[in-house]
């Protein structure tokens, strides 16, 4: 057995999770193992500022590659890891290389889900990776048309970048509404009327049966018989986490990588963080799973403290954020099961609108979403995290400033 700590996956959590251990007190040997090439990046800007052209791979690096060196991380790129003894601690790679550990990290983060009406046909695009967007950065050029199938935030996010750049884009989404899954009513309805204002066009309650070729164009068949044509297709319809190699290490992960509040996963050597993982969250009493910076970094925090012996628990109030166009949503909380939605501002004005959108359950502010508004943003956190009874009226009434609102 090594004294090294392993992680594997150098994304968010795992590039986090390595230099963390360093502050925490760890001087053993850390390897941080990535399945990619590159440096290791930034997501989120890849739907967005990477794919518009706006910023290269170099200018969304997680941390440039000196910090590896000066905080001696092991930094193995395009390096896979093929299976996890638990019992002997060691890691086998692609190579036939075994590397032993003392504590491993699983950092592996989630794929996207595959279409499989698009399977082994050419110009059809995911959104996960620097070469994703190599792949489809070539095709977006104006007067183009595109496909976007799926209406949650990163097709949004795509279909606003594609607006801009001139493509004529329609989306098409199988809920009744866009963002079923994660918002209100009031708040897809300004998101599509945002899109619609920049010429896109969104079609829900929308399912896609067949796509053929018909020379260089796509042919998308719906089962309510309507047909839609495109030069290129984008496919956002969610991800899933990676916890192959867990599962067949033994461990706990039905969905995704079963952790407790400590990140630590069925084995005591053995954590996890970031979209991979499966997490009590004691803000809302049930097992959740997230995707999202915040999420990744705050667990990586976490496991981080543990694995240096210390006995710190999870228990961050969750956000997340979406740029489309000019306009940034900022979201904190999980509005699943809310009973009572209220609005502060107004949502009309597109780009220009500013309010935002309290979800209370029995009196019990569980969740925000903010468009222009930083200081209900940040109130937000505090409030779910206290979990607080705000009156309605409080929230609704701009006479009243957020920082005011439980004492109001």
């Amino acid at each position: 057995m090594s004294d090294c700590c392993i992680i594997v996956g150098a994304s968010h959590a795992g590039v986090f999770l390595a230099l963390q251990l360093r502050k925490e007190g760890w001087t053993a040997r850390i390897k941080l193992i990535g399945e990619e090439s590159e440096l290791p990046y930034h997501r989120p800007p890849l739907s967005k500022e990477h794919l518009a052209g706006r910023k290269d791979l170099d200018a969304i690096s997680l941390r440039p590659a000196k910090l590896y060196a000066d905080n001696d991380i092991d930094l193995l790129l395009s390096t896979q890891v093929s299976s996890i003894d638990t019992e002997k601690r060691e890691v086998q790679l692609d190579s036939g290389e075994t590397l032993g550990y003392q504590k491993l990290a699983l950092c592996t983060g989630a794929s996207v889900r595959e279409f499989i009406p698009a399977r082994g046909l050419g110009n059809v695009f995911y959104i996960r990776t620097a070469a994703d967007i190599a792949r489809l950065a070539p095709h977006v050029r104006k007067g183009r048309r595109a496909i976007v199938i799926g209406g949650g935030y990163i097709g949004l996010e795509a279909a606003a970048v594609l607006a801009e750049q001139g493509v004529n884009v329609a989306v098409l989404e199988m809920s009744q509404r866009i963002l079923q899954r994660v918002t209100s009513p009031a708040m897809s309805d300004y998101i599509q009327a945002l899109h619609e204002s920049h010429g896109v066009r969104i079609h829900t309650g929308v399912e896609v049966e067949s796509i053929r070729e018909e020379g260089q164009e796509k042919l998308i068949g719906c089962a309510d018989g309507t047909e839609f044509r495109a030069d290129f297709l984008i496919v956002g319809i969610g991800v899933n986490a990676n916890a192959s190699l867990a599962l067949s290490a033994g461990l706990e992960s039905e969905g995704g990588i079963q952790v407790n509040e400590y990140c630590r996963t069925s084995d005591e050597h053995v954590y996890a963080a970031g979209d991979c993982t499966i997490h009590p969250s004691l803000i809302y009493q049930r097992q959740i799973s997230l995707e999202s910076v915040q999420n990744a970094n705050d667990q990586a925090r976490v496991a981080a403290a543990n694995i240096c012996g210390k006995e710190q628990v999870y228990d961050a109030v969750p956000w997340f954020w979406s740029d489309q166009y000019s306009i940034k949503l900022q979201m904190v909380g999980l509005s699943t099961d809310y009973d009572q939605v209220v609005m502060r501002g107004s949502a009309e004005g597109g780009v220009g609108a500013s309010f935002a959108l309290f979800y209370l359950k029995e009196g019990v502010l569980i969740a925000a979403d903010c468009v222009a508004r930083p200081k209900e943003f940040m109130i937000s956190k505090k409030l779910i995290k206290a979990r607080e009874k705000i009156p309605a009226e409080h929230l609704q009434n701009e006479a009243v400033e957020p920082i005011n609102f439980s004492t109001a």
